[in-house]
């Protein structure tokens, strides 16, 4: 049971990444343009909660208690 209790959390990080990346190019395209950043360090830690792959989310899921 363990396993595919890491499993789903590495996929939620991999879902993280992939749009952690996309908010990245969006961000170095408004800059090549000479705009503002269109995400902040405010929506790049979002994702911690939008995927719960925070440390205490995790523990929590590992151990099996609700998150």
């Amino acid at each position: 049971m363990c396993d595919t209790r890491v499993a789903y959390v590495m996929s939620q990080v991999v879902c993280a990444q992939i749009e952690m990346e996309a908010m990245k190019a969006a961000n170095r395209e408004c800059q090549n343009k000479g705009e503002p950043d269109a995400f902040d360090q405010k929506a790049f830690m979002e994702l911690l909660q939008k995927y719960p792959i925070g440390h205490n989310a995790v523990i929590s899921f590992l151990n099996n208690l609700s998150i």
